[in-house]
């Protein structure tokens, strides 16, 4: 049998990496990190060899499925499309343009397909009820972005190979591969600067980042903000702003330094449990350091002041002198721009949900409103929901009242390659072929990577006969919706043709010949300044003090140093490097080995409410209870536990025979959609309030909960 290697970067994650896949007479066998990737360098991890498990899946939809009753059918193409415009536009027609509404969730940033195809068909039903996986994930650094610099994509990127110091909180990229920061590769990257310099984990919990780090301190969830502010007022004793370089471009940096003066540094390090020594210290380390970068992800977006947490850590940057230079943190200067004439720059408010009057970011609404959509009559309520790429059900906030809505619905499309716990309520599933068969640029992830790179991903193999790409079903899709409707459409040409005109537009002199002759892809050099060349807020400068965050610093100081209800948790999540999200479930080479959906607990917090490990334990929120299995942690702060997101597979209806076999509860039964990031409307999933009993307990012995 004939052998045969082709290359692409890896589709399922941020980091990227460039893959080798070994074929054997047209069969995929093999998967192996592509050496030659000048970025990725022959790293893979765990699920760039579980695409095998993908694409062989036997649980995988491969042609249209149409609900009868309690049971799907397969049906063709062109009747799936008929059948899905003429209902949206009939729901439309009846019941006026925003009770269609839409979720997107996360793999959509991965496929160029979904990324550059979805916004088309979404504009032609001119809803305002669209919502994506970005409200309980990166929402508060979009908004930080567009309120400072202009436009929500226009983020600086730590410069990781190069910085002496890092400072690292609520990030653990051993098990993200990066996640906003691509860097492939990342225990070789943590490791180098580890070896010439410091990285600082702050996190409740000693993750896998925290284990390979210089240090690691403990923080109380929630208190991000706080500590933040901590240290810019410590850095004004040590020393004065560097603001040399700046050339001019900072507009109310004073204001924004006076706005945090009232905070009491006392008072902080009781709610951080960080005491003022080691603020004085990390400050201390920071300012002397010739390079440095501050970096906060997923555990700072997620709470409740996320959005301060991220605008706090672009003033640290500023005074320090380490925005947009080299070593710091920079903003990706990419040859296909995310932040270019026409792009979507962001705008807050211009309109409100229906019920609870939630502001839109970007066009969207926080999909922590989307159950009370469904589910409030009245005018524009939602009847119809297209979901394309995403299980809401197990990756939104109290994902059972927003599973007993989507049984209310009048029709329900889903985009999808799995029957899972979102998309076993559809009335239609349109499943997109394989992304090795299409064309694809990571427009995302290049403009996120700690390295200038780029490369094209051409077809590994042909698309049959019954395949659609997934912009071949968004074209369809716009275009069977407007005759239905009576509007016009025009289709997007292929994927390829989308990538070339981007190039040409990109301002470089890089054409698609020039990525097809270069499989492995081009490094095109480190991250050079560019941010005060590219702003685009309306006064050409940093706006170092959005009247957005400088009122939400009223709710900070009113709310953050509130006692926690006595004997009562917080709750935060982790990610394990082969639990990427829910979707990732399904695949045997992701869920073999040792169980990964255990509530995490401090042996002193087992022993003060009678928890022997390894039991079942009832956890218990302000909408709901859920019972987990309960294991002992010494690498988790007191007071605080800790659960994954993405499990409970094992509800009626789902085809995901291996993923039914995984045992854990959803996080999201009882995380609360009350809950939210005020500027942006992020779902506060981290830091939740919960109470822990062995299962066995009565609920009723259980602590009443305060309304909120």
């Amino acid at each position: 049998m004939s052998r045969l290697s082709r290359f692409r970067a890896c589709p399922l994650c941020e980091a990227i990496c460039g893959l080798e896949f070994q074929y054997e007479d047209e069969r995929l066998v093999a998967i192996r990190g592509d050496a030659a990737d000048p970025f990725s360098q022959g790293h893979i991890c765990p699920k760039g060899n579980a695409i095998l498990d993908l694409e062989a899946d036997p649980d995988r939809v491969r042609k249209p499925l149409r609900r009868r009753g309690t049971e799907f059918e397969e049906i063709s193409w062109d009747e799936a499309f008929a059948f899905a415009g003429e209902r949206l536009a009939a729901i439309q027609h009846e019941n006026g343009a925003n009770s269609v509404a839409a979720y997107l969730g996360n793999p959509n940033a991965h496929h160029f397909g979904s990324i550059a195809y979805a916004p088309a068909f979404l504009r032609a039903l001119k809803s305002r009820n669209i919502f994506s996986a970005s409200s309980v994930d990166q929402w508060p650094h979009q908004v930080v972005m567009w309120s400072m610099y202009g436009h929500q994509f226009l983020l600086p990127i730590p410069d990781i190979d190069h910085c002496d110091y890092m400072l690292m909180l609520g990030a653990n990229p051993m098990a993200s591969m990066g996640s906003l920061m691509t860097a492939p590769g990342i225990a070789k990257r943590l490791k180098a600067l580890c070896a010439r310099g410091k990285l600082v984990v702050i996190d409740p919990r000693r993750n896998e980042t925290a284990e390979i780090a210089s240090e690691h301190i403990f923080i109380r969830p929630g208190s991000d903000a706080l500590l933040l502010i901590a240290l810019l007022q410590t850095l004004q004793r040590i020393g004065p702003a560097r603001l040399d370089h700046y050339a001019g471009k900072l507009k109310d940096f004073d204001i924004a330094l006076a706005s945090i003066a009232h905070f009491d540094s006392e008072l902080i390090a009781v709610r951080t449990g960080i005491g003022t020594a080691q603020v004085e210290r990390i400050a201390a380390d920071l300012y002397a350091a010739p390079r440095a970068a501050v970096y906060g992800r997923m555990g700072l977006s997620t709470q409740m002041f996320g959005t301060l947490a991220q605008w706090l850590l672009q003033l640290i940057a500023i005074y320090t002198g380490n925005l947009d230079q080299p070593g710091g943190i920079v903003p990706n200067d990419a040859i296909i721009s995310l932040t270019g004439p026409g792009t979507a720059r962001g705008h807050h408010g211009a309109w409100r949900s229906r019920v609870r009057g939630l502001a839109e970011f970007a066009g969207e609404l926080p999909v922590s409103a989307l159950a009370e959509e469904i589910l409030t009559p009245g005018e524009g309520q939602v009847r119809a929901l297209i979901t394309s790429a995403g299980n809401p059900v197990l990756s939104t906030p109290n994902g059972r009242a927003l599973e007993g809505a989507l049984e209310s619905l009048d029709f329900m499309l889903s985009i999808d390659v799995y029957i899972n716990e979102t998309t076993r309520h559809a009335d239609l599933i349109l499943p997109p072929v394989s992304s090795l068969t299409q064309h694809h640029y990571d427009l995302i992830f290049n403009a996120f990577a700690v390295r200038r790179v780029t490369r094209l991903n051409t077809p590994l193999r042909a698309q049959a006969e019954h395949e659609r790409g997934d912009w071949e079903i968004f074209n369809a899709l716009g275009a069977a919706y407007c005759e239905a409707a009576n509007k016009p459409w025009t289709s997007l040409p292929s994927p390829e043709q989308m990538i070339a005109a981007g190039l040409k537009h990109g301002g470089s002199d890089i054409t698609i010949d020039d990525l097809k002759a270069a499989p492995h892809g081009i490094d095109l050099g480190p991250l050079q300044p560019n941010l005060l060349t590219r702003l685009q807020t309306e006064s050409g400068l940093i706006e170092c003090a959005p009247s957005l965050l400088l009122e939400d610093l009223a709710r900070l100081a009113s709310d953050a140093f509130a006692p926690a209800p006595g004997d009562s948790l917080q709750l935060i999540g982790r990610r394990d490097i082969r639990s990427n999200n829910s979707w990732m479930h399904n695949a045997p080479r992701l869920i073999k080995g040792k169980p990964r959906h255990q509530l995490l607990m401090h042996p002193d917090d087992l022993a003060a409410r009678g928890i022997v490990d390894g039991v079942d334990v009832r956890v218990r929120s302000a909408i709901g209870s859920i019972t987990v299995a309960v294991k002992s942690c010494d690498d988790l702060m007191r007071g605080v536990a800790s659960l994954p997101h993405g499990f409970d597979h094992r509800r009626a209806g789902t085809r995901l025979t291996s993923a039914a076999t995984l045992d854990g509860a959803s996080y999201n039964d009882i995380s609360d959609p009350a809950a939210l990031d005020a500027p942006s409307g992020n779902a506060a999933l981290n830091g939740l309030i919960v109470w822990v009993e062995a299962a066995a307990t009565p609920l009723k012995s259980m602590p009443a909960l305060a309304t909120q």
